[in-house]
């Protein structure tokens, strides 16, 4: 398969923000005292792996946690759906945000 430069450029760029938005969910889970391990248990999901790979930017967020995963490590809800729109869909957060950051 042949990718187009610009596409490579696109590949690298998601994979920064998803490595960004792996940190900044790693951040919030310490500051909220939880391990991996607790953090998955509390959210349902079959594996606690499954927390390392979204905090080493090798997975998303399931949209349909975004409320609980909020909660469990006491951020907001919209505070932690918009940071991840930040990292995981940058175009669609520049069209909603960027002139409401811009007057901040």
């Amino acid at each position: 398969m042949t990718i187009a430069v610009g596409s490579e450029q696109s590949i690298s760029d998601t994979q920064e923000l998803r490595v960004a938005a792996g940190l900044w969910l790693k951040e919030i889970r310490e500051a909220a005292g939880l391990s991996q391990r607790e953090l998955s248990r509390i959210l349902g999901f079959e594996y606690y792996t499954f927390i390392s790979q979204l905090e080493n930017g090798r997975g998303r967020v399931p949209t349909n946690k975004y409320r609980d995963y909020a909660r469990a490590v006491g951020v907001d809800a919209k505070t932690f759906v918009k940071k991840l729109l930040r990292f995981y869909d940058p175009v669609s957060y520049e069209v909603l945000f960027a002139d409401a950051d811009q007057a901040a």
